[in-house]
């Protein structure tokens, strides 16, 4: 079987077994079976998780990550190999992540080089959540392994099947998860001063959140606050004692996301002094801002050849490969899959790709390999 076919073959399968993080058991028993067939002996890592280790008796080891897990969306795609898990799919592409870093596993089996550093792979499960690449990190395993620099990628709808894209820097963003519960006192509406009206408190702290975008955070950051859900109150003339509403703050830099939570409290405190409410308030960061290495960048672009295409911005999507960046210099980069045909965007329910594509990652994860250079 050549490879794209194998390649299509593992993808296709993977696709009909999507798990949540954590829980990706039959995807990790169908990856180990794989691997145990080219002759690996792959080592469980976090329960579902999977490592393969080149020992190439070098000193220092590079590193190629995958994520496993899958989300709880149930697929339209209409496709022959459809999810077989009811309400669970592979729509943000982890099946051909998985697929691609499978292909460069069989390619190091069978075309074997003399490379300057030891080779893991990481099959790492729970991307979208809790953060698989943190407990990862947290478990020792980059220290275990020597790991010195590391490399993934990411299929993208946005950008166009055969090109690979990339930029030095910030590449995504940080993100935290915002949770306001504003709690007042009910009253009825003709008699509205002896309550509390959480719903008005509650829409004023949106109001001054945003402002916080144009009069605390320098013009040049860039940033995200957007409330996506709101609740309050139960009947037309009842002042609401209690209104949720939830949200994201996404920005490329630490240290802005904390001075942007930071002033989201310092508000709270205000409206609660002045309204007699009570504020709980919750946005701890989720992932840090993917950061790639410029020493590493101008390496890797000069493997990509012709269909390389710069970004000109990062992007305010987040990726828990940021966590193994904390830790080790690395490179994120995109694999377009946009064709007339597959255009649908991530995280939807007819996300879909040509596998022809993955051919590429394969290729430049190859090249990687061969020839990247670390500083001392």
């Amino acid at each position: 079987m050549d490879l794209l076919k194998q390649i299509t073959k593992w993808r296709r399968d993977l696709h009909q077994i999507p798990e949540l993080g954590l829980e990706e058991f039959k995807t990790s028993q169908y990856v180990k079976k794989e691997l145990e067939k080219m002759g690996y002996q792959p080592i469980s890592v976090l329960e579902t998780g999977i490592l393969v280790y080149l020992d190439c008796h070098q000193d220092k080891t590079i590193a190629f990550r995958s994520d496993m897990d899958a989300l709880k969306i149930t697929e339209q795609t209409n496709c022959e190999f459809a999810s077989k898990h009811q309400g669970y799919m592979h729509a943000c592409g982890h099946d051909g992540h998985m697929a691609a870093l499978l292909g460069f596993a069989k390619k190091l089996s069978q075309v074997p080089a003399d490379f300057a550093y030891n080779i893991l792979l990481i099959f790492q499960p729970a991307e979208e959540s809790p953060g698989g690449a943190n407990l990862i990190c947290q478990a020792g395993i980059l220290k275990q392994y020597n790991v010195k620099a590391i490399f993934g990628l990411h299929l993208m709808p946005t950008i166009e099947a055969g090109k690979i894209a990339c930029r030095p820097g910030p590449l995504m963003a940080q993100n935290g998860e915002l949770d306001v519960t504003v709690t007042g006192r009910s009253a009825h509406a003709g008699l509205y001063h002896l309550g509390v009206d959480s719903i008005l408190i509650a829409s004023q702290l949106i109001c001054q959140y945003q402002n916080i975008l144009t009069r605390v955070i320098a013009p040049v950051e860039s940033c995200v606050i957007n409330i996506g859900e709101i609740k309050g109150g139960t009947v037309r003339n009842i002042v609401a004692d209690q209104t949720v509403f939830k949200g994201t703050v996404r920005t490329y830099s630490e240290t802005v996301f904390k001075k942007i939570t930071d002033t989201m409290q310092a508000i709270n405190h205000g409206m609660e002094e002045a309204y007699g409410c009570k504020i709980d308030f919750s946005c701890p960061p989720m992932y840090p801002p993917v950061l790639n290495d410029y020493d590493l960048y101008a390496q890797f672009v000069k493997l990509t050849g012709d269909n390389y295409e710069e970004l000109k911005e990062p992007l305010m999507l987040a990726e828990d490969f940021a966590f193994y960046q904390r830790e080790i210099p690395g490179i994120f980069f995109y694999v377009g899959t946009k064709t007339e045909r597959y255009n649908s965007g991530l995280h939807t329910e007819t996300f879909n790709f040509d596998e022809e594509v993955l051919l590429q990652a394969v290729e430049l994860y190859y090249q990687i390999a061969c020839k990247i250079k670390l500083g001392e």
